[in-house]
């Protein structure tokens, strides 16, 4: 071990020693940006920056298991990552099929599609379907992953499958606006059941959400980190567990 190693490795003891572990956020949204820029800083291509991006999760994940959090939400491909041109586009995919493979197969998630599956191709369908299910009935932390995911689209896909779902019940538009709510439509979210997120992460140093999780995020804490997501280190996660533990929390302003 090196001198920058070990100094590394007690800042991070420091840290972590510093934590209020009884404020540990439940759930977490994770945005894993910055893939692209760090493999042009790193000399790279843009698939060996989404490769090493992949390779992080399970290492993220890792140190969730050594807290309380119950949720992760990752970002993996937004509904806007469509445009982009075919050479990136088709290696993203399959190295996102590669990681959800990977995460199934560890043994210690619980995994979710979040997202509208008929955006993505036959063949991700497939490996994200056969993830919920060889996993459906483990514990350990319930993994969310977001691929072919977009909050607007959320929106518009829970207030479709609302429509439907009670045009089958025969309720009527009067009946239905009667009951129409924020519990309701949360009922019909790719989310339903699951807490809202606590704390929203975002790498890269890009301070905006992007259309991640709109409707779940409306009352949760956002930590903007400089750092890109394949160089994030769990220095960089104690960080934000202890930025997210010495807030105060207020609902509503």
């Amino acid at each position: 071990m090196n001198l920058r190693d070990l100094v590394y490795g007690l800042y991070a003891r420091r840290v972590e020693g510093r934590l209020d572990h009884e404020q540990v956020p439940k759930h977490i949204g994770l945005i894993l940006d910055g893939n692209r820029r760090w493999a042009r800083a790193s000399g790279g291509t843009a698939a060996q920056g989404h490769q090493a991006g992949a390779d992080k999760i399970m290492e993220f994940l890792g140190w969730c298991s050594e807290t309380e959090v119950e949720v992760v939400t990752l970002w993996m491909l937004s509904t806007d990552n469509f445009d982009r041109p075919q050479a990136e586009l088709v290696p993203l995919l399959g190295i996102i099929e590669e990681a959800v493979r990977g995460l199934a197969a560890d043994g210690r998630w619980r995994i979710h599609h979040v997202g509208n599956l008929d955006l993505l191709p036959g063949h991700t369908q497939t490996v994200v379907k056969e993830a919920e299910e060889a996993t459906a009935d483990r514990g350990g932390i319930l993994v969310n992953v977001a691929v072919g995911y977009g909050g607007r689209q959320e929106i518009a896909d829970a207030v479709r499958s609302l429509l439907l779902d009670h045009a089958q019940k025969g309720t009527s538009f009067e009946e239905l606006a009667e009951i129409v709510d924020i519990d309701v439509i949360a009922e019909h979210l790719y989310t339903r059941g699951q807490p809202d997120p606590d704390l929203v992460i975002r790498t890269s140093g890009e301070q905006r959400l992007s259309g991640f999780m709109l409707w779940q995020s409306a009352h949760s804490e956002y930590y903007f980190c400089e750092v890109f997501w394949p160089a994030f280190r769990k220095v960089d996660f104690l960080r934000a567990l202890r930025d997210y533990s010495a807030r105060h929390r207020r609902y509503g302003g």
